[in-house]
């Protein structure tokens, strides 16, 4: 007498099938679990009023590169670290080289390397001197004699009679000043995190077992 024993279903395929399923719902979950938080953290950006650019420097990169895995794993970033982390913080600012931070009002302009000017490059791009005024109360002042163009910006007087000659505020000097919280990163953060298993059980459900 001969006896054969066939084992069915093939249980090292269907635990082949398994593992592979699964390689698949873990990197789809951390996909698209990644992909969600560079928009939420795109969008806080964008609602609190601090511009696209700051917004598209929310990046993110999935591992592996190609390919499925049960260590896949998703990064999102900053390529602006300190400005968003400022805003993610509300730390409180000191000035680094003086006692005073200079706070340039509107009729100071803008650097010509974009973002804040200073006192030195304002003097430097105006050819007019700055000078200090103490005020107990209130920030201190940097002023400066000129005259307001149409763009509301303080500039040299051309006139010899001094005609339409003004103090101007150019800058306020205050010795440090708190930045208003206006981000909360690890909220979407934590979000994304706590949606991943629901992510992988729901893929891995949605898959073939062969």
């Amino acid at each position: 007498m001969k006896l054969k024993l066939d084992i069915f279903p093939d249980l090292a395929g269907l635990m082949e099938a398994e593992f592979r399923a699964g390689e698949r719902a873990v990197t789809a979950a951390m996909h698209a679990a990644g992909a969600t938080l560079k928009s939420d953290w795109r969008g806080q950006i964008a609602d609190a009023g601090l511009g696209t650019r700051l917004g598209n420097s929310i990046r993110l990169a999935t591992y592996p590169k190609a390919g499925d895995s049960l260590n896949a794993a998703a990064l999102v970033w900053s390529n602006a670290p300190v400005i968003v982390g400022a805003h993610d913080t509300g730390p409180l600012i000191r000035s680094k080289a003086g006692f005073w931070l200079a706070i340039p009002t509107p009729a100071a302009g803008k650097s010509a390397r974009g973002g804040r000017i200073t006192p030195a490059e304002w003097e430097r791009r105006t050819g007019l001197r700055l000078r200090f005024i103490y005020r107990r109360r209130g920030p201190s002042l940097l002023v400066a004699e000129g005259r307001m163009n149409s763009k509301g910006r303080a500039v040299a007087s051309r006139a010899k009679t001094g005609r339409g000659l003004a103090t101007v505020p150019i800058f306020l000097l205050v010795p440090q000043v708190k930045l208003r919280k206006r981000l909360d990163l690890a909220r979407d953060a934590e979000r994304a995190i706590d949606s991943v298993p629901g992510r992988i059980v729901a893929g891995w459900d949605e898959l073939p077992s062969a």
